[in-house]
């Protein structure tokens, strides 16, 4: 815009004609990239037109096929080259060099050519082509460069998001190794007291006349309280002692619906309907059975008793690529989005009877069996838990 406002104002030619035409061409060089249509195929090719018919206009009011502003053109054959494909670069060329070579039939009897203007005649019209071509080429390779650039940084995007997540478990095994070590030595050095105990209470109660009722009650307190307390030693002892898992050829659909009977014995008269959805696709595993069954009966208990009551939890496998994914889906409550990245962490728990163990066990088991787990939520949609096993045992 600003070449067309000082070839208005400075240039050899400045009839009113003139001045419009140059200020027309200039117009249509600062709307082209700022109109969504004028940027499409025909949008381009409407645009390079009325440029051209300008330019036409412009030349026939200077001069003809002599006129010093036949370079103008260029303009929207550049414009057309950077934006459009080679074809449509090829098609604008021609038309530009149709249109500056058509003036020679605009000569009138008395005019005419010397022999030694042909040459610069031609190299004008030549000089479309190679501008048209060179315009192509390099819009084209700083496309194929942007493109690149994008593809590096979509690998840069993914790589650190990678890293982000191996970080991650990194310090989650960190913190499982070393609480793990902890639960085990506290583990041991609490039930042999609580052994103590329990046989303390024992001997009690049956020391204790009948009729006092009170003893009696007392006693038995401490024995069922050492007995829960016992169960929570074991799993902690569970929690921290290595796996040694017992593979062996598994169908996932029964060991899913053994974990589902689990859970309907478990929760009694829920409301809350388990829906299953298993692919045929998916082949037998190499599987520690009873482990398994553990991880499931642990997802769906707590995506039971997370949802309302007439509420559905759905199940359902699917392969995916060289991995078999498992979902458990509920609509409850979903969970905070702050406690997402700690969920699977040892003794973190939002429940108030809760230890925190059971997701940090879930967890555990499998990444023993080189699988892995994560969980999508949504504060009042529900959650999503997968898990995805490969389907070799060496995890490749």
């Amino acid at each position: 815009m600003a070449l067309c406002i000082v070839l208005a104002v400075f240039g050899p030619e400045r009839s009113e004609v003139t001045v419009l035409t140059l200020l027309g061409i200039g117009i249509m060089q600062v709307v082209e990239p700022k109109i969504a249509f004028l940027r499409t195929m025909w949008g381009t090719a409407l645009a390079f037109v009325i440029s051209l018919a300008l330019w036409y206009i412009l030349m026939g009011f200077t001069d003809g096929i002599e006129s010093s502003y036949y370079w103008i053109l260029l303009l929207p054959v550049i414009g057309v080259a950077t934006s459009q494909s080679v074809l449509a670069t090829a098609l604008a060329t021609l038309a530009g060099c149709g249109a500056y070579v058509s003036f020679i039939a605009f000569l009138r009897p008395d005019q005419y050519i010397p022999e030694g203007a042909w040459r610069l005649v031609l190299l004008r019209a030549a000089i479309f082509p190679v501008v048209g071509y060179l315009a192509h080429e390099l819009a084209e390779a700083s496309r194929t460069s942007a493109r690149k650039h994008q593809i590096a940084a979509e690998q840069l995007a993914e790589a650190n998001r990678s890293l982000r997540e191996a970080e991650a478990a990194v310090r989650r095994s960190e913190r499982l190794a070393a609480l793990g070590q902890l639960s085990a030595g506290l583990a041991h050095e609490i039930r042999n007291p609580l052994s103590t105990i329990k046989t303390s209470a024992e001997m009690l109660r049956k020391s204790v006349d009948a009729d006092t009722a009170v003893a009696q009650e007392m006693a038995g307190y401490i024995s069922s309280e050492v007995d829960r307390t016992n169960a929570l030693v074991t799993r902690f002892l569970d929690f921290a002692r290595p796996l040694v898992l017992h593979r062996e050829p598994t169908e996932l659909a029964s060991i899913i619906d053994e974990a589902i009977a689990e859970v309907e014995k478990h929760t009694g008269e829920s409301e809350v309907t388990i829906y299953k959805n298993y692919s045929p696709d998916v082949p037998e595993l190499r599987l520690d059975a009873q482990l398994m069954e553990r991880v499931l009966y642990n997802l769906l208990l707590n995506a039971v008793q997370a949802s309302p009551p007439k509420a559905s939890v759905t199940v359902k496998t699917r392969p995916l690529g060289d991995t078999v994914e498992i979902a458990v889906i509920d609509r409850g409550a979903g969970i905070d989005p702050k406690d997402l990245e700690t969920i699977f962490n040892p003794f973190f728990t939002t429940k108030s009877d809760g230890v925190g163990l059971g997701l940090a066990i879930v967890s555990k088991i499998v990444d023993e069996h080189g699988g892995t787990i994560d969980v999508e939520s949504e504060s009042g949609s529900g959650s999503v838990f997968r898990i995805f096993l490969p389907m070799r045992e060496d995890g490749r």
